[in-house]
């Protein structure tokens, strides 16, 4: 599919894809559209206007890199450099500075893709993923604290004493329904409910089983934190879901070949994720860090370790996450 087109609009479209395991542009097209709406619904362009320059410079870094040429056209150094991109101006208050910190931060991540490539996936045969974006966009958003001309924004740190736990009821139907799509959304980090539509209407475009992966991984993530009595405000806002999402998707179609024996252990892995975003939403706040995709990570990681006792993929067009990987094959 990569060698159909490869213009540099096209190969973005698909770097964006590539956050949902997707290679295709128009996919892409809509992915961006669900930004714009989110910004349009928020009065705030700057994510999706830092998303376009990550993936832009991120694309354009693997390039000048000498990169592995199919690897490029298939988007695989672009979409970590968008998530780059959407993230800085959500925890950093938009600034010149910040521009450059985007710059900077996507051309990174190109780097981190590479190096990730060169030893996890190289060694052990694990896909990098969004491994890339939490290691760099937690170094840019801590080192954010230390420049007078950075201001992080977002809730002040808290310790594991102050949570509070308590019964939960709930939601009204109609909040399940702005849920259910919000958890898709925040991949991208938008809290919107249409975004999130949008979102998977993009993924069915590209693979109906990636988008039947991607729904039973949102409406998984939230029976197991509203029946787990997780905070309802943080259920609202779709933070619980993000990562079990991928994880539904990564494991369950992407990086091992669909089967009622995957679907289980993918079952398995995004319920565990659940579990790991709840550890990770008590370990981070006192650094000052969002989370970002880390749940998915490391629960991805550990459930794709032992992949060869579950039949390899074999990295059709819509499993391109492992990066050097040719296309053909992905």
């Amino acid at each position: 599919m990569s060698g159909e087109r490869s213009d540099p609009l096209t190969v973005c479209l698909r770097g964006t894809s590539q956050v949902f395991f997707m290679e295709n542009a128009l996919t892409g097209v809509l992915f961006f559209a669900a930004m714009g709406w989110a910004s349009y619904a928020s009065g705030n362009w700057a994510t999706v206007i830092g998303a376009a320059i990550g993936v832009v410079v991120a694309t354009l870094t693997a390039w000048l890199l000498d990169c592995d040429g199919p690897s490029i056209r298939a988007g695989l150094f672009g979409f970590n450099g968008v998530l780059v991109g959407a993230a800085l101006p959500t925890f950093i208050a938009a600034s010149p500075q910040l521009w450059v910190y985007v710059i900077v931060g996507s051309a990174a991540s190109t780097v981190v893709t590479a190096a990730f490539s060169a030893t996890l996936t190289k060694s052990w045969g694990i896909p990098g993923s969004t491994g890339p974006f939490v290691l760099t966009g937690w170094l840019m958003v801590a080192g954010a604290y230390t420049f007078g001309g950075l201001q992080v924004t977002g809730d002040a740190p808290k310790l594991a004493a102050d949570y509070v736990q308590g019964a939960v009821a709930i939601p009204p139907a109609l909040d399940l329904v702005r849920i259910f799509f919000r958890n898709i959304g925040q991949v991208f980090l938008l809290g919107n409910e249409i975004s999130g539509a949008i979102i998977l209407a993009g993924i069915f475009i590209a693979s109906v089983p990636a988008g039947v992966a991607t729904a039973a991984g949102s409406l998984i993530a939230m029976v197991v934190a509203i029946g787990m009595g997780a905070n309802p405000a943080t259920v609202a806002q779709g933070l619980y879901g993000f990562s079990p999402v991928l994880t539904a998707l990564a494991v369950g179609v992407i990086f091992l070949n669909p089967s009622m024996k995957a679907a289980l252990y993918a079952l398995l892995a995004t319920v565990t994720c659940v579990f790991v975003q709840g550890a990770f939403d008590v370990i981070m706040p006192p650094s000052g860090l969002p989370s970002f995709t880390a749940p998915y990570v490391l629960t991805m990681y550990l459930f794709i370790a032992p992949k060869s006792l579950l039949a390899p993929h074999p990295h059709r067009p819509v499993s391109g996450h492992l990066v050097g990987d040719a296309p053909a094959a992905k």
